[in-house]
């Protein structure tokens, strides 16, 4: 390359991370259903609660995604819309769980499983549905 052109080469485009992560939000809203299903053998309220971690989980990964992933900005502004993410997808989680536990008083066992549930899958849809694969050190391009 020499100095000072603009071939400018990335492995991943925004627009593929983009579609990554709200992939991966779809996969915690599926998750959480389906602890929320499987919890409704104890009732409606701890089918509701582990509903609820999901629920607001996935909806804190789609503002995290919305946030991150707006648009090409600088290495600053990518990293600082980044942490802003994060902040407020947790910020929607605890918020879900105090009005959940405090307000509505909700069993929290149903909860918590449905939370580590939503953080695993998204761990995995993330790793292993992404529209890139890691294997044997080579990024090989997967069909979408």
């Amino acid at each position: 390359m020499v100095p000072g052109s603009l071939d400018i080469r990335v492995l991943n485009s925004l627009a593929a991370g983009r579609r990554s992560a709200l992939r991966a939000v779809a996969c915690q809203a599926v998750a959480g259903v389906l602890v929320s299903l499987a919890f409704l053998v104890q009732g409606p309220q701890s089918a509701a609660s582990a509903g609820i971690a999901g629920g607001s989980l996935a909806l804190g990964g789609a503002f995290a995604a919305m946030l991150a992933l707006g648009g090409v900005v600088a290495a600053r502004v990518a990293l600082a819309r980044l942490l802003l993410g994060m902040l407020v997808k947790w910020c929607v989680v605890i918020a879900a769980f105090v009005v959940a536990l405090g307000i509505w008083r909700l069993p929290p066992v149903p909860m918590l499983v449905g939370l580590a549930a939503g953080m695993l899958v998204y761990t995995w849809a993330i790793n292993w549905l992404g529209p890139f694969r890691i294997a044997a050190g080579h990024a090989e391009e997967t069909k979408d």
